[in-house]
């Protein structure tokens, strides 16, 4: 009997801690789902492309869209999820997408495809100094140079990928993830499986920002290839009476290797970047000097992952690097007006190992005017004009947009 009754205790207390415990979860999912918040992005943009060749011009109108959700916390866990949808606005497709899926050789290229993909859903786990995700993310580190979002395209990119971040201390931060899958800006007919490896460090110092990276890329198919690239960097910045400065270098080195047996090849090739900036009444002005480098005239140094539009000209004619590497020095003016922000930018472009026929690689003009109103819009328009030299051609591009998020 006794035995009978401490069974019937036992049983008792269980169902109790089932019971309390299957309660107190229900009522973290509850508060989960109530603190869970919404977003949707809108950005319609006019495209125009006029360049020297022998395809048509272009003109695209699209609509991007995003929808996104993301639930409040469980013991440190959440979920986020982004639906991005592209449309052709009235018709206005007179452009090419890149070298395949639309209009291909007919018009010059403006990268916006109409697709509709699941751009986001990834598992969060957050504590006080250590982040995880698990799935579908974007990814951006220090400017985008080497790994970003592109989301200046209407199709932005993100990654299949396993990351972590690990704040060691209120200075040092590291960040790794691996990458199974890039899903490219080109909609899903482009994306690629992958096996990178990306691993970040950055450190925090009284006298300025210190960044190590390694990136190891490998596009996992049939062909044997490798894109290993190691990196420092250094940003600053002081004030001096009634100026601000920043300051900064990077110097990265790149091997390449694709195929084997004897039709085996391996390139190697450095990156270099130094820039001084300094803002005084309400003016900032902008040296930037950046080389990617070549191996003989054979490779061009390569950042696959990176926000490419950012760098070397609006106009996007140096998104791939040519083969003699490119030298890139740019002179730039920002400020306000009106409400909102300017830039004038200036390109003069040429290559790190010249040949017989390739030197002078043209120049390049940027203007940009953004504004944002009313809390939640934003306008813009946007202007390049490149001078081709020995190789290119002459490309004048123009947008024209406006957003809201809610």
């Amino acid at each position: 009997m006794k035995t009978l009754h401490k069974m019937s205790l036992k049983l008792l207390s269980t169902s109790l801690l089932i019971s309390f415990g299957t309660h107190a979860l229900a009522n973290d999912i509850h508060d989960a789902l109530s603190n869970s918040s919404a977003y949707a992005d809108f950005n319609l943009r006019y495209e125009s492309v006029d360049q020297d060749n022998a395809v048509k011009d272009a003109s695209a109108l699209t609509l991007r869209t995003w929808l996104g959700f993301s639930t409040g916390s469980v013991n440190g866990f959440s979920f986020t999820a982004e639906v991005e949808d592209s449309r052709i606005v009235m018709g206005q497709d007179e452009y090419t997408v890149g070298p395949t899926g639309f209009n291909v050789g007919e018009y010059s290229v403006i990268a916006d495809p109409e697709t509709t993909e699941l751009d986001q859903a990834y598992i969060q786990y957050k504590s006080d100094n250590f982040t995880a995700r698990v799935g579908r993310q974007v990814i951006t580190l220090d400017d985008h140079r080497f790994v970003g979002h592109v989301a200046w395209r209407q199709d932005k990119q993100t990654f299949d990928a396993i990351s972590a971040k690990y704040a060691v201390n209120s200075e040092l931060e590291l960040f790794y993830s691996y990458l199974y899958k890039r899903n490219r800006i080109f909609a899903e007919a482009a994306d690629l499986d992958s096996k990178d490896h990306i691993l970040h460090a950055a450190y925090q110092s009284k006298i300025g920002k210190f960044v190590a990276y390694a990136y190891l890329l490998e596009v996992d198919n049939d062909t044997n290839n490798a894109l290993d690239t190691y990196g420092i960097s250094y940003d600053g910045k002081t004030t001096t009476e009634s100026v601000n400065w920043a300051y900064g270098a990077e110097f990265a080195t790149q091997t390449s290797e694709s195929g084997s047996g004897d039709a085996a090849t391996s390139f190697d090739a450095s990156y270099f970047n130094a820039y001084l900036g300094a803002t005084f009444s309400g003016i900032t002005a902008k040296v930037d000097y950046e080389v990617l480098g070549s191996d003989d005239g054979l490779y061009g140094f390569a950042t696959p992952l990176a926000t490419l539009h950012k760098f070397n000209g609006f106009a996007d004619l140096f998104l791939a690097t040519p083969q003699q590497g490119l030298q890139d020095l740019k002179l730039s003016l920002a400020g306000a007006a009106a409400g909102g922000k300017w830039l004038l930018a200036y390109h003069n472009y040429s290559a790190d190992e010249s040949t017989a026929t390739v030197d002078d690689l043209g120049s390049e003009v940027n203007l940009q005017y953004t504004k944002k109103f009313a809390g939640k819009y934003n306008v813009g328009i946007k202007y390049a004009a490149y001078d081709a030299g020995d190789i290119k051609v002459d490309t004048n591009r123009f947008w024209m947009w406006v957003g809201t998020r809610f």
